[in-house]
Parts: structure tokens; C-alpha cells; sequence
């Protein structure tokens, strides 16, 4: 595959890099706040929101209840509409099958919607090694594939850019003549060369935002119209898909549909919701002649067999939490090195990866709990981190302090016995208390302890009264 390991050394590089740079850090301002402020604006019936909260909830954790089932009757009736279905326990698998239709076909070119999942297989390295080219046909994934850059967001994968650094792009990259000053400009650059390569390719390749098993049917939801030109004019359509995207019934769709629109930018309602069941019928001007549907596990079904981890199953992909996330809002996607950043990248990623390689994304959180009220599904994300956090001690845990009389056990146990002894003793807490606010205040910033923080934070300050002495102050008793 096209990237390297994960690593904690690189995410601190990284994330320190991107705190250090003015312009990204602009950027995110701007787009984070720009989001929020829609977002609150079509949830302003906060009532209305909590209903809809706990209605897409239950959608998607009766789907996971019933997953397996579901998956079957997927299958069956996918089949049943001339879809075919196949299985990929991991992404080599799922990239094989891909390359095996494309290679049947003896494609040359293919058109890709906004994927995820493709993103997650790293689908276009993969192609592009086997002499096929694989062009992204949304907008945003279009100009970041320009840069040679990954997605830094699951919704907006350009957003870390804004206008004049896309303007530069284009002329560099894509067309040195023709205008590019404005976002109508750039728009008719791009359009203009995806447009041909649309009617050109060989295969077009699609997500699933939801999958409804009562019906075979796969539900694309976009705004750009891309979605519905790689799913319609190429011949062959291939669907990669999460198990978990599958919901039982069709009116199980709007509620979550809602929520995903309203989450994700702010709007009501999609430009284009695509629903595919089938090939193309005998009497029908367009749509393809061949559609496959991959279900990815990747990890999932593991995630599904545990109680708590398989909260992360419920995800939409809106990106909701990702918008209120103070630490992404400040370094960004790049920083994460994954396909998933954010909040749910910091839960999803070390599952998929394993903690020995993502393990350090999950200690990459404030825990202020801003994802887990904007998630439109309830998921209890800081939970999940802190239980990523223990599993990761534990693994990591040579010995333990009830059984080891090592140099580790003892140590600890001294410690907290220390600080046992200090909280029990009030004089001795007070005089702490003093002596490491007095000496807190007169530490310079730079010294190695402290300097990871205040390079990048204002140094704090300890108040010169203590809570103690301000209520005695006040005439409070301390008793």
C-alpha cells in the first residue's frame, strides 16, 4: 500500500508543524466557525434536535442488532435486482476484487465519487500501480488529488485551502489560461475537464451512505451531481461499502438522511440523493450494464462484538464532531496521517490499525466532550477513548503492581501514598499548595518541562490567593 506505519513520533512532528503554521491555522478558523454557526442555525429547535437525536440512534443500533441478518438480506436482495455482492474481510481483499472487474472489463480509466471507504483501501495508489487511472470526480477530493495531498476532512476534503491557495493550485496544475479567481471560475476549470473524462472511463466507482436491506438498494448522498454521473454513463458501477451502512428499512433513510445534511454543512437537504437497485432495464436511456457491491469488514465485525467499541458502528460520517473538536480545529487532518482524522478518526483508526500502530491518536483528545453533543447518533466517543487508552496500558503493562515487587510497583506505590499523605493532612496540603504557586509563577517557559506547552499556549499563571483564603476572605467557614 501506498503509506507508511503510523507513529507517534510523527503525529507530535506533525501536529506541531501545523500549530506553527499561521495560514492552516487561519484557514481552520474559518472554516470551523463558518460550519458551527450553520449548523446551530438548522438545529435551532433544540427540542426537535434531541427527537431526531434518538430516532437516528435507534435506527442505527436496531441495524446493528440485527447486523448480520441484515447483511444476508442485503445480499439477497441486492442479488435479486442483478447486483452482485461480494466480500472483503480486508482492504488488500477489497482492493483485488476491484482490480479483478476492472481488469475483466479491460478498463483503462475509471470516474471516482466521494468514497470513504475507497479512501480507507487507498484504492487510487492501488489502481494506479496496475496501469489504471482513477480520477476523483467531487470537487474537493478532485483539487486535493491535484496537490497529491490525502482528504483532511471526511465531508470537505479540501478545506484546509482556502481561495487563493486553490486559484494557485490551478494555474500550476490544472489550467494556466483560463480565469481562476473565483469559486465559479475554478468550478468551470473543473468541470470542464471531469465532464470528459466521465464520458471516457471505462468504470465509475461510488460510497454507500446507506444500504436498505428490505429493498437491495444503495443510497449516494452528494451535492455536486458527481455521484450520479460515475454511477450512470460508465458501463460498470462498483460500490464499495462498510457492513455497517446498512439499515433494515427504507423509512429508516430520512431521519438519518436529516441528520446527515444538517450535521455535516448545514443544510436541509441535499442537491442529488442517488438510489441504485439495479442494472439498467431494457427500456432505460442510461445507467450501467454491470453493478457490483463490496462489503468491507476491515476490522468491523471485531468492533461489532464488543459492547462498548461497537458505538463506533453508528457513525453517519456527518464530520459534526470534527467541526466542534478544539484539537482539530487547530492542527487539522494532515496531522492524523489517516483517513479518518478527528474525533472519530481518534476512535475508529486505532480499531482498524490496531494500538500498537494508532494507538497514540486516542490519547490526542482534551476529553471536553463537544463530539459527543453535536453527534447526531449519541455516540459515546470520549468513552470509547478512554477505554482505548486502558486497552492500550494494559497491552503495553510489563508488570503489575499487585504482583511485581519491582522497581515500577514500588515507585508508584510511593507515590500515591505520598499524595495520599498530603491530601489528608490540610497544614501540609497548604503549604504544597504555596510552595508550587510560588514556584509555578516564577518558572521561565522555557525550561524542557514546560516548553511542549508554551510553545504553542500562553504560559498560565497560579492566582496569588488560594480558593482557601478567598472564602475565609468572604467570611466562609472551611468547615
Amino acid at each position: 500500500m501506498g503509506k507508511e506505519m503510523l507513529s507517534a513520533e510523527k503525529f507530535h512532528q506533525d501536529t506541531f508543524a501545523a500549530l506553527n503554521n499561521p495560514q492552516l491555522r487561519r484557514n481552520f478558523k474559518r472554516a470551523m466557525g463558518g460550519l458551527m454557526e450553520k449548523r446551530q442555525a438548522v438545529f435551532a429547535d433544540g427540542e426537535e434536535w434531541q427527537e431526531l437525536r434518538e430516532l437516528g440512534r435507534s435506527i442505527r443500533a436496531n441495524a446493528l442488532r440485527k447486523l448480520p441478518a441484515l447483511l444476508e438480506q442485503l445480499e439477497a436482495n441486492c442479488s435479486k435486482n442483478g447486483i452482485q455482492v461480494h466480500w472483503a474481510e480486508s482492504v488488500d481483499e477489497a482492493n483485488t476484487l476491484v482490480l479483478e472487474i476492472a481488469q475483466r472489463h479491460q478498463v483503462k480509466s475509471v470516474v471516482k465519487g466521494k468514497s470513504m471507504v475507497s479512501e480507507e483501501m487507498e484504492l487510487n495508489h492501488f489502481l494506479e500501480q496496475h496501469g489504471i487511472e482513477a480520477l476523483e470526480a467531487d470537487l474537493g477530493e478532485y483539487i486535493i488529488q491535484v496537490d497529491h495531498e490525502l482528504p483532511s476532512h471526511i465531508i470537505m476534503p479540501a478545506i484546509h485551502k482556502n481561495k487563493d491557495q486553490i486559484t494557485q493550485l490551478f494555474r500550476e496544475k490544472v489550467d494556466p489560461v483560463a480565469p481562476a479567481e473565483t469559486a465559479e471560475e475554478m468550478t468551470a476549470i473543473a468541470r470542464r475537464v471531469l465532464r470528459k473524462k466521465f464520458y471516457e472511463a471505462d468504470m465509475g466507482v461510488s460510497g454507500v451512505n446507506f444500504a436498505v436491506a428490505e429493498t437491495g438498494t444503495l443510497c449516494l448522498v452528494e451535492n455536486e451531481g458527481n455521484g450520479r454521473f460515475c454511477t450512470t454513463l460508465p458501463p460498470v458501477h462498483v460500490a464499495v461499502m462498510g457492513i455497517e451502512k446498512v439499515v433494515e428499512r427504507f423509512e429508516d433513510v430520512p431521519p438519518l438522511l436529516s441528520l446527515l445534511t444538517r450535521s455535516a454543512t448545514g443544510q436541509a437537504i441535499t442537491t442529488y440523493f442517488n438510489m441504485i437497485s439495479g442494472i439498467r432495464q431494457a427500456e432505460e436511456k442510461d445507467g450501467p450494464h454491470e453493478v457490483h457491491l463490496i462489503l468491507l469488514d476491515n476490522g468491523r465485525s471485531q468492533m461489532h462484538a464488543d459492547d462498548l467499541l461497537q458505538e463506533t458502528l453508528l457513525c453517519i460520517r456527518c464530520g459534526a464532531c470534527m467541526n466542534h473538536c478544539p484539537v482539530y480545529s487547530r492542527i487539522g487532518g494532515h496531522a492524523y496521517d489517516t483517513t479518518y482524522p478527528g474525533p472519530i478518526g481518534k476512535i475508529l483508526t486505532p480499531q482498524m490499525k490496531g494500538l500498537h500502530e494508532a494507538g497514540h491518536l486516542a490519547d490526542a483528545s482534551s476529553l471536553c466532550g463537544a463530539c459527543v453533543e453535536v453527534c447526531p447518533v449519541k455516540i459515546p466517543i470520549t468513552d470509547i477513548l478512554l477505554r482505548l487508552r486502558h486497552d492500550k496500558v494494559e497491552k503495553n503493562r510489563k508488570i503489575t503492581l499487585a504482583e511485581s515487587g519491582g522497581w515500577k510497583a514500588k515507585t508508584e506505590s510511593m507515590v500515591w501514598k505520598s499524595w495520599a499523605m498530603v491530601f489528608s493532612n490540610p497544614k501540609l496540603y497548604r503549604l504544597k499548595s504555596l510552595g508550587i504557586a510560588k514556584m509555578g509563577n516564577l518558572a521561565p517557559g522555557w525550561l524542557p518541562v514546560l516548553r511542549n506547552w508554551t510553545s504553542v499556549r500562553t504560559t498560565p499563571r497560579f492566582a496569588k490567593k488560594s480558593l482557601h483564603q478567598l472564602a475565609r476572605e468572604a467570611g466562609i467557614s472551611d468547615e
